[in-house]
């Protein structure tokens, strides 16, 4: 009981770092908040202040769910709470503690536990997220769609024993707040007003 309660803490805390606010004060010197999606995750980040200030973000973002994950399986040597101390993370990265419960939707630091908690699905989600991305420059519907995949595949080895049940249950709390989160994209998409990769970053702030 130690590990979980001491790794969701830490899971929230890493999470609740805002990465995206931070370097959005640092290139162009406001809250990313106020424009775009008003998320401070990389979609927005690349929107209003461009590339490098996206890969900045993406790599915290990341980090900030696989740290908790590799703590909890080789700190802890506990499955269920480095899977808790994940989920944790995504929690942090979408309510901070620090940005006043304002932050982003969790996909990154959400593959960032994955990653951690499942290196080879991990790896190979990106070639899929990019062709998604490619065909279609919607990040949303790249999210909605890849997550249920990595969970399914995550499902299925737990099923058959590769992975530990936890990793499973993971991934479905993962699409579960992933899916929540981006409730509002999704009638964008059915409506065709959803933006494309690269664009809607000077509009006012939309949720």
């Amino acid at each position: 009981m130690t590990a979980y309660v001491l790794n969701v803490l830490t899971g929230y805390v890493l999470g609740s770092i805002p990465f995206g606010l931070v370097v959005g004060y640092a290139f162009v010197h406001r809250d990313i908040r106020e424009v775009g999606s008003g998320k401070t995750g990389t979609t927005n980040v690349l929107r209003t202040a461009g590339k490098t200030a996206a890969a900045l973000v993406v790599v915290g973002d990341i980090a900030k769910g696989t740290a908790p994950a590799l703590i909890g399986r080789f700190v802890w040597d506990d499955d269920g709470a480095a899977a808790a101390g994940a989920g944790a993370a995504i929690v942090g990265h979408v309510w901070p503690v620090f940005a006043g419960f304002r932050g982003g939707r969790g996909v990154a630091t959400a593959y960032g536990g994955v990653l951690g908690l499942t290196p080879l699905v991990a790896l190979a989600f990106p070639v899929l997220a990019a062709v998604i991305l490619l065909s279609t420059r919607y990040v949303s519907l790249m999210s909605v769609l890849v997550t249920p995949m990595a969970a399914i595949v995550v499902a299925v080895e737990a099923i058959a024993g590769i992975e530990p049940a936890a990793f499973a249950w993971y991934t479905v709390f993962a699409v579960a707040i992933i899916e929540y989160m981006h409730i509002p994209n999704i009638r964008r998409l059915l409506s065709g007003t959803e933006p494309r990769v690269g664009r809607g970053g000077d509009r006012q702030a939309t949720g």
